[in-house]
């Protein structure tokens, strides 16, 4: 994974792109993962405890991809547990103050840095007792800029000493000023703020990081200039891959009668029936697509 020194040098300008990871599933990351640069394991919204993360970080160190852990809150304790599951780095989110990330910076680096606590167990077993004379160069410290005092205070979080990166998160930052998440978001707005976060990074030499699923959000991120974007997920995959599939199969079994008749007569075949389920539940609403979604198969050169 580029690191904040490595700016402008061995990734020639081109960003890094990074799958995230919501899912309790190693599986996906080994059969998926090496597509992209590095993985993001979302231990704050996914469906994630310490077990699955730990066995996520080991998928990913099998594929030789970076993996970076979000944690679910600014608990010290929190921090160092999921840097000693062996990640190359800790997402913190909501970081709106200096303060804030002076505190991330505490628990994340060991010193003269910060304060991390000594003794991860997996850290050990790989890289020996004195994994801590490179740990604070190899693992990257990310806060989140999801608040508009976040934003205000972009530039002085990007100064303090030991956070290697700011990501952007758009949709908190969208939320908090009252826009509809079910909307599209304003382009202009986005634009702007894009360009606030990478500008206070570049002031510091730090990474920009953000989130681009879709090609329009991808397009924005590109054109501001950030080092790594996430641009995948599995939740994405699994359902616009199951929407497109079921899509297919329904357009190629319309008009015919072939189906009809490998269903079995009686209780079994009613259960087939479009209404089977009238007086039991409510059926669920239509699957929406995610943004800028298109039942296409990529190419190898997409990939």
């Amino acid at each position: 994974m580029v690191r904040s020194e490595d700016i402008g040098g061995a990734t020639g300008g081109v960003p890094q792109l990074g799958l995230c990871m919501m899912y309790p599933a190693p599986g996906i990351i080994e059969a998926i993962g090496p597509d992209w640069d590095w993985i993001w394991i979302d231990g704050q919204h996914g469906e994630l405890g310490y077990g699955d993360v730990l066995g996520m970080v080991r998928a990913a160190n099998l594929i030789e991809r970076p993996a970076i852990v979000r944690v679910a809150s600014h608990d010290y304790g929190a921090i160092g547990r999921a840097l000693d599951t062996g990640a190359d780095g800790v997402i913190l989110p909501m970081v709106d103050t200096p303060k804030q990330a002076e505190a991330a910076v505490k628990a994340a680096k060991f010193p003269p840095i910060g304060q991390r606590s000594y003794g991860g167990r997996r850290p050990v077993d790989l890289h020996g007792r004195d994994y801590t004379g490179t740990a604070n160069e190899d693992t990257l410290l990310i806060v989140q800029i999801e608040t508009p005092e976040a934003l205000v205070n972009a530039e002085a979080i990007a100064a303090v000493p030991g956070v290697d990166a700011l990501f952007l998160g758009p949709d908190d930052l969208m939320l908090r000023r009252g826009h509809p998440m079910a909307m599209p978001k304003p382009k202009d707005v986005l634009a702007a703020d894009m360009q606030s976060v990478v500008a206070a990074c570049a002031r510091h030499g730090k990474l920009a990081v953000t989130v681009g699923i879709g090609a329009d959000m991808f397009e924005l991120c590109l054109r501001a200039g950030f080092h790594l974007i996430v641009a995948g997920g599995d939740v994405f995959f699994l359902a616009d891959g199951s929407r497109c599939a079921a899509a297919a199969a329904r357009r190629a079994a319309a008009g015919t009668t072939a189906a009809a008749a490998c269903v079995p007569a009686g209780k079994v075949a009613g259960r087939f029936s479009p209404g089977w389920r009238a007086g039991r539940s409510p059926a669920p609403p239509p699957r929406p697509a995610s943004a800028g979604a298109e039942c296409v198969r990529p190419t190898p050169a997409s990939r």
